[in-house]
């Protein structure tokens, strides 16, 4: 019987090209299109399980904005919009290289839990030490909506850290 030797994922991430965050650096069309899977497409105003008033692609309204219908182009272009407050805080706090899947799927975890959740996460603490499989391991503890594990949170999670565990 021979011994087979198995590659940890720190091991097989070498084998994948692994690149400093550029300034400015976007989410891919496929990062957007599963945003867009995940949130879903409302064309009027809705609560989200936040309680928060939302419209077209999970964006959430804010003081001073009055949307009672978009089409999806324009909630597309919201979403475009609102997504850069995520890009800029991967890019600002992550120090590690990230594949665009990486990135992608950081970018989409942001969008959803906020800035400020994310800059005091384990998961980018693990992350910025270079643990890229115990961060990865962190998405699974970001499923909770009101005290309760939320099924839609626990498949969104589950499809990010594939994304982020993916090769690009």
């Amino acid at each position: 019987m021979t011994k087979m030797r198995t590659l940890g994922l720190t091991a097989l991430l070498g084998l994948v090209r692994l690149v400093p965050l550029e300034a400015g650096a976007e989410m891919s069309q496929k990062g957007i299109n599963m945003l867009k899977s995940f949130e879903g497409y409302s064309p009027t105003n809705y609560l989200c399980q936040a309680k928060k008033p939302t419209i077209g692609y999970g964006h959430v309204i804010k003081k001073g904005e009055n949307f009672s219908l978009v089409d999806k182009k324009t909630a597309e272009n919201m979403l475009r919009k609102d997504v850069k407050t995520a890009e800029r805080a991967v890019e600002d706090n992550v120090k590690v290289a990230l594949t665009k899947n990486q990135y992608d799927a950081l970018a989409s975890f942001v969008y959803n839990i906020g800035a400020n959740a994310f800059i005091n996460s384990t998961l980018l603490r693990e992350l910025n030490s270079g643990n890229y499989t115990s961060a990865a391991n962190q998405f699974d503890r970001w499923v909770y909506a009101g005290g309760k594990i939320s099924r839609g949170l626990a498949n969104r999670r589950a499809e990010e850290k594939k994304l982020f565990l993916s090769n690009p």
